[in-house]
């Protein structure tokens, strides 16, 4: 799909590359199409990113791409193309949460709609909202836990990667997320993200102090 003539995934790409905290790009395209994504990115980015075909589903695929990075590579983040107008500045706090000790990083935004929980067509319970967190991406993480928790949960299923950290008992924390890091999966998102391109407040700056380079 494309946005302002240009595929989603370049606008992701082109987002996490203006963080300043991207070192490698590992790209985990649908099974099949390595080469018409190779096409789709040609001299789009500054840095060339590694394609690999993905999986059936998305901790396949994760594994695949992650598979892929360089041995050295201590930090890594996983995100979703579908939220191609992430603000650099999401990544860069990650990363910095990250590199300030902990094992995985999520960006969040709090639940403002009221949550029932729903069983057989009628309601059950009314959820307290106070403590629930809408989760975004990138995700971050050590490397080497991520690694690890994908290798031991092969074939148990998960929504994101860190649940995995979850299940495997390591804590989690957050950082803020940000409005325009919404996923477009439905035609009203990308009227809304062809809106936002058209009003200029979708590309913020780079954040400051956001230079230096991470793997």
């Amino acid at each position: 799909m494309e946005l302002d003539g240009r595929p989603l995934l370049v606008h992701a790409l082109e987002r996490a590359v203006a963080s300043g905290v991207i070192d490698v790009i590992a790209v985990a395209c649908p099974p099949g199409a390595v080469e018409h994504v190779r096409i789709l990115l040609e001299g789009a980015l500054p840095v060339e990113p590694l394609l690999v075909e993905g999986a059936g589903d998305r901790q396949a695929s994760v594994w695949a791409a992650l598979s892929a990075l360089p041995a050295d590579a201590d930090v890594v983040l996983v995100h979703d193309a579908a939220r191609c107008l992430t603000p650099p500045a999401v990544f860069a706090d990650v990363v910095r949460a990250v590199r300030a000790g902990a094992a995985g990083v999520v960006p969040v935004l709090p639940v403002t709609d009221t949550v029932k929980r729903v069983r057989g067509g009628r309601v059950v319970e009314t959820v307290d909202r106070a403590e629930l967190q809408a989760v975004q991406t990138p995700q971050g993480f050590r490397t080497a836990v991520l690694r690890a928790v994908h290798d031991a949960a092969r074939g148990a299923p998960a929504t994101d990667d860190a649940g995995l950290l979850e299940a495997a008992g390591h804590r989690v924390h957050v950082v803020p997320g940000a409005e325009e890091a919404f996923k477009v999966t439905r035609p009203l998102d990308l009227v809304l993200a062809r809106a936002l391109l058209a009003a200029g407040n979708a590309d913020p700056p780079v954040p400051e102090g956001g230079t230096d380079r991470e793997r």
